[in-house]
């Protein structure tokens, strides 16, 4: 019988390489093992056919060591108690990695949103954010958007969290609209942030700065905006995949226009354009590129796969999206990885940016909050690099490396209370 991928124990084994490569006893870092705080809650909805159906939902806090919590809410029908855990404790990391004052959270509802209304969506919504309002707020824990969630849907939590509070308080979420105290750049920052990282990495790889081949899985807000970014700085976007299907041309992919169709029709599924073919999210991940960029769900990269994947570079755009097992193939292959918690890490740098204009009741000019995000992520890409030559370390452990060498500073300065 095959093992059940856990979210979760892949987090933990390479948690473990990290620790051991930085030298440091158990008790150093035994507290990253385990969430401050887990909640699980029951959703009961009135449907629009007048039945009732309770629905399941989670907030969890994995690490307050640096700063509040933040992390992203995330609406799926298969979403489980240990993937919100691992992605939580992802959040910890990546926001370990770029330095900011946070630690890590997440929330989710089981719930599949393509078979609920609009009314019945906003009703899931607003009774989530009455059921994990005791843990979260500005000061405490700040969720934002993540898979099947939007500028719209934090705009209905920050609204049901003013509302039980008696007046407005933007800075409970971020990823809002900019009507309602969202920041500009907000919505390209992930996909920013991953074109930047790839941009530093085809450099330090001594690969060409433009016209390599990419394939990105992912269409969705992040994997359209990298496509959409890495299309501009010059490359050959050859592939690319969502839920319906996927296209191939080795000659590349007229990307405004399968933007401007998704725009309208919400997947993939009918387009078409000369020399393409239609191929699936497996083949996807096995076809000829140069640059293969996951900004799907987790798990996609798996031992079952990886053997596949002819990409010399591998930019994680997705939280999780490569098994521990498949991650020890890929490096046999000599293929390159930069992690998540590094090459995705532009979307909670802006949402800082974004909780510090709510907080300070100030607007920041969008070529300012992308000039202050390509500081970060290129500062950070370097603080990474370091330690990947002095230790010889991939990426992904010298990532970890860094952040866990900041939380354990941290936690021992603090003090374990009592």
């Amino acid at each position: 019988m095959a093992k059940t991928y856990n979210p979760y124990d892949n987090m933990l084994q390479v948690l473990e390489s990290a620790a051991q490569k930085l030298g440091l006893k158990p008790s150093d870092y035994e507290t990253l093992k385990f969430p401050e705080r887990e909640l699980k809650v029951s959703i009961p909805i009135r449907m629009d056919d007048g039945s009732i159906k309770v629905f399941e939902g989670y907030r969890v806090q994995h690490s307050s060591t640096l700063g509040p919590c933040k992390g992203g809410i995330r609406y799926h029908q298969e979403v489980d108690i240990d993937e919100v855990k691992a992605l939580a404790a992802w959040m910890t990391f990546k926001c370990a990695v770029v330095n900011l004052p946070y630690g890590g959270a997440k929330g989710a509802v089981k719930v599949d949103p393509g078979k609920l209304s609009h009314a019945e969506l906003e009703r899931v919504t607003r009774r989530f954010t009455a059921a994990i309002l005791p843990i979260i707020g500005p000061e405490k824990d700040i969720p934002a958007p993540d898979v099947n969630t939007n500028a719209e849907i934090m705009g209905w939590i920050m609204d049901t969290y003013s509302m039980l509070h008696g007046y407005a308080i933007p800075s409970v979420v971020t990823g809002k609209s900019i009507e309602i105290g969202g920041s500009l750049g907000r919505a390209e920052a992930t996909g920013r942030g991953v074109s930047i990282v790839t941009q530093e990495i085809l450099k330090y790889l001594g690969m060409p700065e433009t016209g390599v081949k990419i394939a990105v899985q992912g269409l969705g807000n992040v994997g359209g905006i990298s496509a959409k970014l890495l299309h501009e700085n010059g490359h050959k976007i050859v592939a690319v995949s969502d839920v319906s299907g996927g296209l191939y041309n080795p000659a590349g992919l007229n990307v405004p226009a399968l933007r401007a169709y998704i725009e309208k029709n919400r997947t993939l599924e009918g387009y078409s354009e000369p020399g393409a073919r239609n191929i699936t999210n497996g083949e996807l991940i096995g076809c000829e590129c140069d640059v293969l960029v996951p900004c799907a769900l987790q798990n996609q990269i798996t031992s079952a796969n990886a053997a596949s994947v002819q990409a010399k570079l591998i930019v994680e755009g997705a939280n999780g999206p490569t098994a521990v097992d498949a991650d020890e193939i890929l490096s046999k292959k000599g293929i390159t990885i930069v992690p998540d918690i590094l090459a995705n890490a532009g979307g909670v740098v802006v949402s800082y940016f974004e909780w510090v204009q709510n907080i300070q009741e100030l607007t920041w000019e969008e070529d300012q909050i992308n000039a202050t995000l390509k500081k970060i992520m290129v500062r950070s890409f370097g603080q990474v690099l370091e330690i990947v030559k002095e230790h010889r370390v991939s990426f992904r452990v010298a990532a970890y490396m860094l952040a866990i060498g900041k939380l354990v500073r941290a936690k021992k300065i603090r003090g374990v209370f009592p």
